[in-house]
């Protein structure tokens, strides 16, 4: 029997606009209507380090508006005009894989592409699904990307 102190479970899934993170988002939201779980769709965004290299920076004319419109517009390229109800949008300044480790703490599951936008064509783990993998506070599921084209 249900309490009042019942926590929905959440599914977070990393998603950047790739293929292999549409796949992923696809799973997620699956999952979670065969489990009654809400989808934290994240997409991560990155300012330049002032000291070296800090990983992807975020070009100089960067435009939060923008970008949210765009992580909008790639969530409804996964589920057409009507998002389901379950899946809930944040877009979180940050390196993708120490936001995505954060956003797992008490979830049930997070769910990463196999390769996301960097360019190591041939690595069959990108370096965010990788440390997402490792360093996970829950179960991690990596979606493999089977659109033409994909290796």
């Amino acid at each position: 029997m249900g309490s009042d102190t019942e926590v929905t479970p959440r599914v977070v899934v990393g998603v950047d606009g790739s293929s292999a993170s549409q796949e992923a988002l696809r799973w997620a939201a699956q999952h979670a209507q065969l489990t009654g779980a809400v989808v934290e769709a994240v997409c991560a965004w990155d300012t330049p380090s002032e000291i070296g290299w800090a990983g992807p920076a975020t070009e100089a004319g960067f435009d939060l508006e923008r970008a949210r419109v765009r992580f909008s517009e790639g969530i409804r390229g996964v589920f057409g005009e009507v998002k389901p109800a379950e899946v809930h949008e944040l877009l979180v300044q940050g390196d993708p894989s120490e936001v995505l480790v954060r956003a797992s703490e008490g979830a049930e599951l997070l769910v990463v592409g196999n390769r996301g936008r960097g360019g190591f064509a041939r690595a069959m783990l990108g370096s965010v699904s990788q440390r997402c993998a490792q360093h996970a506070r829950c179960p991690v599921v990596v979606v493999r990307d089977t659109s033409a084209g994909a290796h």
